[in-house]
């Protein structure tokens, strides 16, 4: 059988700090076939071989290709864009939207652990944005953005235009508020990957090279020394949501570590990410953590409904006690850069109510 089109390929596997690039293809020779492939890094001078040492017939031809196809997807490449991973295979969008970025994800500390990260200096403290964590990623005049999950999201307009006279491409990873992006970490720039760097050293970078810009696009303000304690003070006073702490000596990680770590958070009210349970009469919903009910609450009219199975944010004062229900919640909207595992009284450090 003689196909009317070849069958080729491009994969990719981004992870950390690796970027690397697989084609594979069948290609005519002579009266047969041949399985061929390129790998290497992206952007460098790829590797070349062959899988046929000479040309076979077609159906055999398809078999390797096939079969090196699906050794390459299970250690974790994707295909590019649209292609398909084999003949009759599909590309879920999902494929289609990942960007290869990876967040570092920051653990949650109570009040009684604050104190020890004011006085070490080996670690800094940055305010903890209300907003949606966002990746952004400069290629060439090309700027996409990523959420906690890699995929690629909708972004305001206005931070392309306001990154479009930086030079060189980049990874920058901060939260989106508004209109306004607040970096605080360069995971890449025109000198390459920084990701085995110390938070310091791409600290200096990021403020150095985004520090004035100017106009949405803002570096977060980081305190050191003995200014973390005044700094705590004055988010408190501005009711803001809270205070992070980084390690100024670690690398960067992609995820969240199972406890501890070199990125942790701290929230001075309490809130929580819910899984929408089911949707009530008169504009309220139920809510769920861990696959338990944790009460309903009340959507203002300036919000539009959430839907069973969407995550949303609620404040809260406490919970009266273990499978108690949320005490006076307020919602805050729908979040689309929480995992749905993340959604349990462990993982939300739940704030229940202090012992008379």
């Amino acid at each position: 059988m003689k196909p009317d089109q070849l069958p080729s390929i491009v994969l990719e596997f981004r992870e950390g700090t690796s970027d690397k690039v697989y084609r594979a293809s069948v290609e005519k020779s002579g009266d047969g076939f041949v399985v061929n492939f390129a790998y290497g890094r992206r952007g460098s001078t790829l590797n070349t071989g062959t899988k046929t040492e000479r040309p076979v017939p077609y159906a055999e031809a398809l078999k390797v290709y096939e079969k090196l196809v699906a050794s390459k997807t299970a250690k974790g490449y994707k295909p590019v864009g649209g292609a398909s991973a084999g003949i009759g295979a599909t590309v879920t969008d999902r494929e289609r939207r990942d960007t290869g970025l990876r967040p570092q994800l920051l653990n949650p500390i109570a009040d009684n652990e604050v104190a020890a990260y004011l006085t070490d200096d080996r670690w800094c403290a940055q305010e903890k944005f209300d907003g949606k964590r966002m990746l952004l990623r400069k290629s060439g005049t090309e700027v996409i953005a990523a959420n906690c999950d890699g995929l690629s999201i909708g972004f305001p307009q206005v931070y392309a235009a306001g990154l479009a006279n930086v030079p060189g491409d980049f990874v920058i990873d901060g939260e989106s508020v508004g209109e306004t992006f607040y970096a605080f970490d360069l995971m890449e720039n025109e000198s390459g990957c920084m990701r085995h760097m110390p938070y310091r050293v791409r600290l200096a970078a990021l403020q150095a090279q985004f520090g004035r810009i100017g106009g949405c696009i803002v570096v977060a303000e980081t305190a050191r020394s003995a200014d973390k304690r005044r700094f705590m003070d004055r988010l408190r006073a501005a009711r803001k949501e809270g205070i992070v702490f980084k390690d100024l000596g670690a690398p960067w990680s992609a995820g969240r570590p199972a406890s501890g770590g070199t990125a942790l958070k701290h929230k001075f009210w309490a809130s929580c990410s819910c899984v929408v349970l089911k949707v009530n009469m008169r504009r309220s919903v139920e809510l769920e953590l861990g696959g338990r009910s944790v009460g309903n609450v009340t959507i203002p009219s300036n919000h539009e409904m959430p839907a069973a199975g969407q995550i949303v944010e609620i404040r809260y004062l406490y919970v009266t006690g273990p499978g108690g229900s949320l005490y006076q919640p307020i919602y805050l909207g729908v979040r689309d850069d929480v995992r749905i595992e993340d959604c349990t009284f462990e993982r939300q450090r739940i704030k229940y109510k202090a012992a008379a």
